[in-house]
């Protein structure tokens, strides 16, 4: 008698043939691309924002390359010296924008110094603090400061502020002058008989009234990026206890760190390329003169401004190359500025 094991006697299960073809026709998963039906508005209007942006690099390009052109010249005959020489004698072969480079970002630095509170203060109270009835009259006041022609501001800085700054320049430069930016060395404050002319047409008085240009512009970015803090964070740091200030504090300007870094770097590259106040006011020296309060400074928009009616070849050269440097710093202020600003939340958000 043959012994059938039960293991071996269960019925094996047959293939399944009918899902194996199905699994070898099944396509893998891939993206599904969407495309958007887009009319003929939408492509008209892609295709000029497009050539309005592809003119604008272009005439930035030109623009640089005109400068580096007609520039050439004077780099070669001066050397890696046009970036270090202090002196400013073309017609001798002795010439470079290490003085005027420092004094326009001495005159700069000192303008976003002044200009920075005062156009966030501004920005707050109208946007954060203001009567509604008086807020839209705030906002064209500022907005009109920023459309006043320069050689105002200039002529404003030069017969009006200068005789009543005077004595402010000489009480910083008396009780603060251990601070080395606010010193004068050649001013003695034990002197009854010193003149206050020693302060005149200084980095500082060129600075304040770049300060004033710059604030207003500053000031409308500023307050155009609080005024887009999230409604529901508001609400909820109020419904948390917290104050007006408190909300301020914790949820409006954090949200706006990158409009208040746009803000300052679009004020500093204005400050950068003032011409025409700076050149009213300030007395140009062509030495690095880091005492902001005493008399004399030099900017490289100052110095074209004096110099291109009566230069030479080769001094228009020099001229033209110290242009490109102010164009390329301010390159590089503005491109660093937006990639801080596209780094940060209200700019990325704006992005999107």
């Amino acid at each position: 008698m043959v012994m059938i094991d039960p293991v071996q006697a269960e019925p094996q299960p047959e293939p399944d043939t009918q899902t194996e073809p199905q699994r070898e026709t099944q396509t893998p998963d891939v993206p599904r691309v969407l495309a958007a039906n887009t009319g003929l508005s939408d492509r008209i209007f892609r295709g000029v924002a497009r050539t309005g942006g592809t003119i604008v690099l272009l005439v930035m390009l030109l623009v640089g390359v005109f400068l580096l052109y007609n520039g050439y010249k004077a780099i070669s005959v001066a050397g890696f010296g046009f970036l270090t020489t202090q002196a400013w004698e073309p017609n001798n072969g002795d010439f470079g924008i290490a003085a005027v480079l420092s004094g326009t970002f001495f005159i700069a630095l000192t303008a976003i110094a002044i200009a920075v509170p005062l156009a966030l203060g501004t920005a707050l109270y109208i946007n954060e603090y203001a009567p509604r009835g008086i807020k839209r009259a705030l906002i064209s006041v500022v907005d009109l400061m920023a459309a006043i022609p320069s050689v105002v501001y200039g002529l404003w800085g030069l017969f009006f502020l200068q005789p009543l700054i005077l004595p402010f320049s000489q009480w910083l430069a008396t009780y603060l002058g251990w601070i080395p930016i606010l010193s004068a060395p050649n001013f003695d404050p034990s002197d009854p008989l010193a003149s206050p002319t020693l302060f005149t047409s200084s980095t500082f008085i060129a600075g304040i009234v770049v300060a004033l240009m710059v604030a207003p512009i500053a000031s409308s970015i500023m307050r155009e990026v609080f005024s887009q803090t999230p409604l529901g964070e508001r609400e909820g740091a109020l419904a948390l206890g917290a104050t007006r200030w408190g909300v301020i504090r914790s949820v409006v300007l954090p949200f706006s760190q990158g409009g208040i870094i746009g803000g300052t770097m679009l004020g500093l590259g204005r400050a950068l390329g003032e011409t025409i106040a700076v050149y009213l006011i300030i007395s140009p020296v062509f030495i690095i003169q880091p005492h902001i309060l005493e008399k004399g400074a030099n900017s490289i928009s100052a110095l074209i401004a004096l110099r291109y009616n009566e230069a030479s070849a080769l001094e228009i050269s020099a001229l033209m190359a110290a242009g490109l440097a102010l164009f390329l710093v301010t390159l590089a202020v503005n491109f660093g500025a937006s990639t801080i600003i596209a780094r940060s939340r209200s700019g990325a958000s704006s992005e999107g």
